[in-house]
């Protein structure tokens, strides 16, 4: 397995403060998610697990759902700020334009995007209708993608990569995806994806698969 939080794409990246006027709004329905998340132990940064590096990451479209592929741009948490508690505007940034294959994401904010940014680009181009993604690492899902018939990218493939945006579009193309909402990423320790037209909905496919989870491991 990779180490976690390692940026693998090429990043341009302008500093810059996001406007509250603007992204105050997003930012609060992403940021009530992330807390749930936290909580649950889905997001977090613990010395104990990979390393001590942050894991899990939110991003939600800011942009017109109209905008064609590859600028369909989205707030999403900073890289390495999983493990901030209370966090701010300035511990996100917009993702504005990526090209998934030239390995390029091109975002402005005052921290860097998340490492797994061109995986949630990956979802967005999936369609218009899809609003947030939420990355969760949870070792009980994960373990369990096989019995709960998750779609699952393949183990060969690591995050943050255009092998792994494209083992998304696959898994759109040839599984149950789109009806799912959720996938594990084989090659990603405990790594896994919801999706939804709203924080509310891909926080509800991912809370409900968690019960699931738990629920085969529970034998009388």
């Amino acid at each position: 397995m990779s180490r976690e939080g390692v940026i693998k794409f090429r990043a341009e990246h302008r500093r810059s403060r996001l406007e509250p006027r603007r992204y105050g709004e997003a930012f609060c329905a992403l940021t009530a998610w992330r807390e749930i998340l936290a909580l649950t132990g889905l997001v977090g940064q613990e010395p104990s697990r990979y390393g001590g590096y942050g894991f899990g990451n939110v991003s939600l479209r800011v942009g017109p759902p109209s905008r064609p592929r590859g600028q369909r741009s989205f707030l999403i948490t900073g890289t390495q700020t999983s493990g901030v508690h209370k966090p701010t505007l300035d511990n996100f940034c917009v993702v504005d334009r990526y090209d998934i294959g030239q390995n390029r994401v091109e975002s402005f904010g005052s921290a860097l995007p998340s490492s797994e940014s061109l995986t949630h680009a990956a979802v967005y181009d999936l369609g218009v209708h899809i609003r947030c993604v939420l990355h969760a690492h949870s070792p009980v899902v994960w373990r369990a993608a096989e019995a709960l018939r998750l779609p699952r990218t393949s183990a060969q493939v690591e995050y943050g990569t255009p092998e792994m945006a494209r083992e998304v579009r696959r898994l759109f193309e040839t599984t149950a995806l789109a009806e799912i909402g959720l996938f594990a990423m084989g090659g990603h320790e405990d790594g896994i994806v919801a999706f939804g037209r709203s924080p509310e909905d891909a926080g509800r496919v991912l809370i409900a698969c968690l019960a699931k989870a738990y629920g085969t491991c529970c034998q009388p």
